[in-house]
């Protein structure tokens, strides 16, 4: 046990790198997570009313499953990259600062756009950006703490992360109706209204990271090789790549979850009133996914990240079966979808809470940066071929059939990941 040293005052020690890691909530984790709260809030406000701004501008289902996997193979490949470049420079910080600085980009050409090119540049621009930032941000908060701490550190992130994406879709649908009543005859208008307000949080976001956050390991390592760090991961982290990466192959983007309530309910209330509600659906999946988020850290920190996390998988699984029988059950759809986005708020709640916090558990060091960027690579490859897999299958064929597939798909992985367990 370390000896304080007794030349240093009170408020030195606290400030000491050891202190503050004893700390789980300290300045760098707040400060993560309130910037994260602001970036979600900029770009989940999109995520909400894109596919009904699509539906206004007659792009169907195919596309947006295309836009959202290619955006999120993007993200996947830039955190691979980002995490070795990091590594070997050691620029954690300034990286993530430009990372956020990408998202209200991309929103402004969201904005200006009037058919789907310049929807997929912006998004891309967008989720270059997240990509950029997510696997550097993740380490600088794995760092900051004590490995016994970090479900819940890792769980107050998510939980900050995910009030933005509550309050973003909250605001952008109350400023969707407003904006509909003050052009009534045009509703492109009205979406592109709220999509040039959500600028305003993003920029916040960058200020926010580059003024409360510490990194805590900026430590460059030129002789880091990416081919050999890839080969060097522990057997048992290759294993569990393995099964994430199965997962993911099934897990779509929920994206196609707003545009499925979205369709359902366009012939009972119309177009703006459907967008809207399927918006209040993915509020409600946001307020269960940060309500739920902290207690599922503590949980883990107390029964262990693996079987949590196999629970998780095992509830994403439900939530494409029962998305696809919503499409097969005739009438009474908004009980069943406010299940559906229930379901779909917690088992993500504990993928992106304890899916970090196992990479964590596996690898460390330097090339825990690494680590997550080919976790994030595995995740957004897979959400590449769901999301456009189930887009193709639901506009060629049947959303019953695209959804059950990737309900399939994802049971697959879950029964992957049981196996890494035992």
């Amino acid at each position: 046990m370390e000896t304080p040293n007794p030349e240093l005052s009170l408020p030195e020690a606290l400030d000491r790198p050891e202190a503050k890691r004893r700390r789980w909530l300290n300045r760098t984790v707040a400060g993560a997570g309130i910037t994260s709260a602001l970036g979600d809030f900029c770009y989940e406000t999109t995520t909400v009313i894109l596919p009904g701004f699509l539906a206004v501008l007659g792009i169907p289902a195919a596309v947006l499953g295309l836009i959202e996997g290619i955006a999120d193979a993007v993200a996947s490949f830039t955190k691979m990259a980002s995490g070795f470049i990091a590594g070997k420079l050691g620029h954690r910080k300034r990286l993530v600062v430009i990372g956020y600085g990408l998202t209200p980009l991309g929103q402004a050409l969201i904005a200006a756009a009037a058919g789907w090119p310049l929807l997929l540049a912006g998004r891309v621009v967008s989720w270059f950006g997240k990509g950029l930032r997510g696997p550097l941000r993740d380490a600088i908060v794995a760092q900051a703490v004590r490995p016994e701490t970090r479900g819940r550190a890792f769980g107050f992130h998510r939980a900050m992360d995910t009030v933005g994406a509550v309050a973003g879709p909250l605001l952008g649908v109350a400023l969707l109706g407003w904006a509909q009543r003050l052009f009534p005859e045009d509703p492109a208008v009205a979406f592109r209204a709220v999509l040039w307000s959500s600028l305003i949080p993003g920029v916040l976001a960058v200020i926010a990271f580059l003024t409360l956050v510490n990194d805590p390991e900026q430590s460059p390592n030129p002789a880091l090789g990416f081919l050999r760090t890839l080969q060097g991961f522990p057997p048992r982290f290759k294993r569990y790549l393995g099964a994430v990466g199965l997962f993911g192959i099934g897990d779509f983007s929920h994206s196609l979850l707003i545009l499925a309530a979205t369709q359902r309910l366009t012939a009972s209330h119309g177009a703006i009133p459907a967008a809207q509600a399927a918006g209040m659906l993915y509020v409600l999946r946001n307020l269960v996914q940060v309500s739920a988020s902290y207690p599922i850290g503590m949980l883990a920190d107390r029964i262990g990240s693996l079987p949590v996390l196999s629970a998780g998988y095992a509830l994403g699984v439900l939530t494409a079966m029962l998305t696809a029988a919503a499409f097969w059950l005739p009438g009474g759809d908004l009980p069943l979808l406010g299940l559906v986005f229930v379901i779909a708020g917690l088992y993500t709640a504990v993928q992106e809470t304890l899916e970090t916090t196992v990479t964590a558990e596996m690898v460390s060091g330097e090339t825990l940066a690494m680590g997550y960027g080919a976790l994030g690579t595995l995740n957004g490859t897979g959400k590449l071929v769901s999301s456009a897999a189930v887009g193709l299958l639901w506009t060629g064929l049947t959303p019953v059939l695209a959804f059950g597939l990737a309900a399939a798909v994802m049971a697959s992985g879950t029964i992957l990941l049981l196996r890494l367990r035992r």
